[in-house]
């Protein structure tokens, strides 16, 4: 086995020089659908930053998630953010940003909507009665409006609820994945982690249930969308002749290997001789 690393090693380091090299060029002819989405990443997090100024502690909710799932508590609630953490930084190998980033914008944007039409009481311990953290005291300036500490926000933001964020990109990823990949075991593995983190966030008090549930099929339904609308979204440099440097499986089937040779801007290579 140690050989046989040893073996890989060149050939790995190829393949991310090469997919390096590649996104470095989507990013500079796709510049401002990069920065449009990273602008646009701000100020999401500038509306779950406005709607803690808003959020009113209350009685959790009953929750059915609640009732089923035992509590992780504040000393295992770190299990949670590992998770997503994991999910997010492995997606990271996998750039492909201009139509991930209109997945993330097309989903935001329903969820800032839906959060400010009804203000639910955060049921993570930060956001109960009595908790200093549960409300926000009103900004003395705009600059304190404006100035966004992310960090803070995703861990003891209250407000936001419906629907989940960590959702929202936990589907966005696996499902870029589960399209673009080459392994099948790598994205049965991606689809379970999906679903473990579901239960995570719901064990850990960070969303109820109904969360989690409005996120699984709106998403879906959003990226089914706008894959239909935007089938030619660019994704790779056209002329390309490689392949990604996605995990690959030895046997493939004759139906399965003809998938994982279109790439992706859609144009199919022939292998043949």
């Amino acid at each position: 086995m140690p050989f046989y690393i040893a073996r890989q090693a060149p050939k790995l380091w190829r393949k991310i020089c090469t997919e390096t090299t590649i996104e470095i060029s989507l990013v500079a002819e796709n510049w401002k659908l990069l920065i449009a989405g990273i602008v646009f990443q701000y100020l999401h997090g500038l509306a779950a930053h406005g709607i803690h100024y808003l959020h009113r502690p209350g009685p959790t909710l009953q929750d059915a998630g609640f009732f089923l799932l035992p509590e992780l508590g504040q000393d295992r609630a770190f299990i949670s953010e590992t998770s997503f953490t994991f999910i997010f930084a492995s997606f990271c190998a996998v750039l492909i940003w201009c139509r991930v980033l209109a997945y993330l914008v097309a989903c935001q944007i329903l969820r800032i909507f839906t959060f400010y039409s009804t203000h639910l009481p955060g049921p993570n311990y930060h956001c109960h009665e009595g908790s200093k953290l549960a409300r926000l005291p009103h900004p003395k300036s705009a600059i304190e409006l404006l100035v966004i500490n992310f960090s803070r926000g995703v861990n003891y933001g209250c407000g936001d609820l419906i629907f989940s964020s960590h959702m929202i990109f936990t589907i966005v990823f696996v499902r870029t994945y589960h399209k673009y990949g080459t392994n099948r075991c790598s994205k049965q593995f991606a689809w379970l982690l999906a679903v473990a983190q579901s239960f995570l966030i719901v064990a850990s008090h960070k969303h109820y249930t109904v969360d989690v549930v409005v996120a699984w099929y709106t998403v879906n339904l959003v990226t089914f969308f706008i894959d239909k609308k935007l089938p030619d979204l660019p994704e790779r440099p056209t002329g390309l002749t490689s392949l990604p440097p996605l995990p690959q499986s030895r046997d493939w089937d004759s139906k399965t290997k003809e998938e994982h040779l279109i790439l992706l801007t859609g144009v199919t290579v022939d292998t043949a001789g």
